[in-house]
């Protein structure tokens, strides 16, 4: 959040970054208390006061380490030469410090029992930290030149402060230290020299108070605060504290950071969703670059950010509502305004007719008349975009154009603007769905049963369509064993017929498929058909076979017990019904209840008529698979032959 050193040194770049504009990644960081780049080693520090240490990451925001044990660790502090982070520990009443090469642990400097140190800022060869809470707080320094560092507190030259000085300096102003009493209404701006080592105030005024933040201007001269009263960030200058400029923002500032070449960058708690990152042109009469990084249900979780060294980019932290991670966002051209495009197509269309597309392209900085917009359409004709050519922009920031899509279902119209100097690139795109003519499309047997194992020929037709002439068709057995599967596929004949040959052994559900085209929509048919399982049936314990009746008689002895053995096409739980029937009155009738029999794995069944029947009576019994019934539904409703049997003495 602030750029400062220790020292005269130059301001190294944290490098070209391989991330596109505006990237976003996750960042294992709850509580992002500051953040500070280091140029040379490619790096940022963040400090999470809530998890008790300091995230390295990469100028990406990919995680390097993490620096842990560091209770409530706050302000950070980078050497002039990047070779040394501070870090204020202000649970453990210590100041630590890292060689950022190796990232471990070289010296740490306590500053007494209850001291709570919580703002660093290094200059003239001094480390100064404000300590202390509410009232009883104060400034401090650690002399980095000694050789053994010392400590020394109680240096706010007569000024009392309500809550720890936040501290500023800059190398380019040597002897100056910028000090907020931020936290109370009356708390002051508070210039010190700090030129004979010991701080003298030269300059304070009040100036509204409860400052979030501020940064130096490049020069160290000016400084431009974040402060809630009038909603506005304030440039002023430290030699006598009168207001140079403001930089106005729709709602209370939380941050801000100067670029190298004075850019001014805030960020917001935007409750309204109107956008929390907002870039200042040198020119007073240009509105502000304005971005939305954070959610809008919960802006209050604040932010931190920075430019990077070289600025080049700016680098903006938003907290997440979890206690595990925010987001860390790399923005790409800062500078530049965000474009808003958008493109409005109708819903519905009727293909080969023509349609308006309608679109406006915003920004602060409004564009003129006249911008080109490129234009693509992305239909089945053209899958990987087809130019519609340049379109320019209206007045008020509108555009429209007719089109007649040649390909009907979704149609995708992708507008473009490239961006210029001082606006950056925008892409939008609107889809509207182009009606299709319906193809025929039929399958023949559709209800047909057929004996099992038969090869049934099943034909599906096509009918009319632009240029796919494919068809699919699938089986699907019934039963939960079997899976739908395609069993051909190809082109149909020049008479529109595409045929597949089924060895059928269950009832299946036979389906063409055509997958449609720019002009025809998709369509699907369907046949069910039929098969019989397959079944016979055995008799034994008889004396003699005679044809009799029209029929083949079975004659038993009284005595001898006919057996009937039943084979049938096998299925897991299947059963058989027995069914007997005895010739009385001149017609067959049935003989009390059907039974059901099961069948072994192999598909047998072998069944004992026992009891003392009448003598010379017709009987006969049949073997039958009953859909439902018969314990499963794969196959359809099967009868076998009667078997005819009398019994004599």
């Amino acid at each position: 959040m602030r750029e400062i050193a220790c020292g005269t040194g130059a301001l190294a770049s944290c490098g070209p970054l391989a991330v596109p504009a505006d990237a976003a990644r996750p960042i294992a960081v709850s509580d992002a208390n500051d953040m500070v780049v280091d140029g040379v080693h490619q790096r940022l520090y963040v400090s999470d006061s809530y998890l008790n240490k300091i995230v390295v990451t990469d100028c990406t925001g990919k995680a390097v380490t993490e620096l842990t044990g560091l209770p409530q660790v706050q302000d950070l502090e980078l050497s002039p030469d990047s070779g040394t982070l501070y870090a204020a520990v202000e649970g453990a009443d210590k100041i630590v410090a890292f060689d950022t090469a190796t990232l471990t642990q070289t010296a740490e400097y306590p500053t007494g029992a209850k001291t709570i140190p919580s703002r660093l800022s290094c200059a003239d060869g001094k480390l100064w930290f404000g300590y202390g809470d509410q009232w009883d707080s104060g400034l401090g320094s650690v002399d980095l030149t000694a050789e053994t560092p010392t400590v020394t507190l109680d240096l706010a030259a007569g000024h009392d402060f309500a809550s720890p000085p936040e501290l500023y300096a800059d190398p380019d102003n040597p002897g100056t230290l910028l000090a907020l009493d931020a936290h109370i209404s009356s708390g002051p701006i508070v210039v010190y020299d700090i030129s004979s080592g010991t701080p003298v105030i030269r300059v304070s005024a009040e100036k509204n108070g409860f400052y979030r933040d501020a940064a130096l201007t490049p020069d160290g001269r000016n400084v431009v605060v974040a402060g809630p009263g009038k909603r506005a960030l304030t440039e002023y200058r430290l030699s006598d504290l009168e207001q140079v400029r403001t930089f106005p923002v729709p709602s209370e500032p939380e941050t801000v950071s100067i670029a190298p070449d004075g850019t001014v960058a805030a960020t917001v708690l935007d409750t309204d969703d109107i956008g929390d990152t907002y870039v200042f042109s040198s020119d007073p009469g240009r509105p502000a670059s304005v971005r939305n990084l954070s959610h809008s249900w919960m802006p209050w979780f604040g932010h931190s950010m920075n430019w990077s060294a070289d600025g080049g980019k700016l680098f903006v932290v938003t907290e997440g509502a979890d206690n595990d991670s925010s987001t860390f966002n790399v923005v790409d051209e800062p500078r530049k305004y965000v474009a808003t495009l958008k493109v409005d197509a109708p819903a519905t269309a009727t293909r080969a007719k023509p349609l308006t597309v309608k679109g406006s392209l915003v920004s602060a900085l409004a564009l003129p008349a006249g911008t080109p917009l490129t234009v693509t359409r992305t239909d089945m004709e053209s899958p990987n975009g087809k130019s519609l050519g340049t379109k320019s922009l209206g007045t008020g920031g509108t555009f429209s154009f007719t089109d007649t899509p040649p390909a009907g279902a979704k149609v995708t119209y992708k507008a473009t603007y490239a961006g210029d100097a001082t606006h950056a690139p925008a892409t939008a795109s609107d889809t509207v769905e182009v009606s299709r003519a319906t193809p025929t499309l039929t399958l023949n047997n559709n209800g047909k049963v057929y004996d099992y194992g038969k090869d049934v020929a099943f034909t599906a037709h096509l009918g009319t369509t632009y240029k796919n002439r494919k068809v699919e068709i699938w089986a699907d057995p019934f039963g939960s064993d079997k899976p739908n599967t395609p069993v051909k596929s190809g082109t149909v004949n020049s008479s529109g017929n595409l045929s597949v040959t089924l060895d059928l052994k269950r009832d299946t559900k036979v389906t063409a498929k055509f997958a449609g085209d720019a002009r025809y929509t998709p369509k699907t048919t369907s046949s069910t058909v039929g098969a019989r399982v397959k079944v016979s049936t055995s008799v034994s314990g008889h004396y003699k076979t005679t044809y009799t009746w029209g029929h083949t008689y079975y004659y038993f002895r009284q005595s001898k017990d006919p057996v009937f053995t039943t084979t049938m096409t096998a299925y897991p739980g299947r059963k058989q019904r027995l069914q007997m029937q005895v010739y009385y009155g001149g017609v067959w009738q049935t003989m009390g209840s059907t039974e059901y029999f099961a069948l072994s794995s192999s598909g047998k069944s072998q069944v004992t008529v026992t009891g003392t029947p009448p003598k010379n009576i017709r009987f006969r019994v049949r073997d039958s698979y009953i859909n439902g019934s018969s314990g499963d539904t794969v196959n359809s409703t099967t009868h076998g032959a009667w078997k005819y049997f009398v019994f004599t003495s």
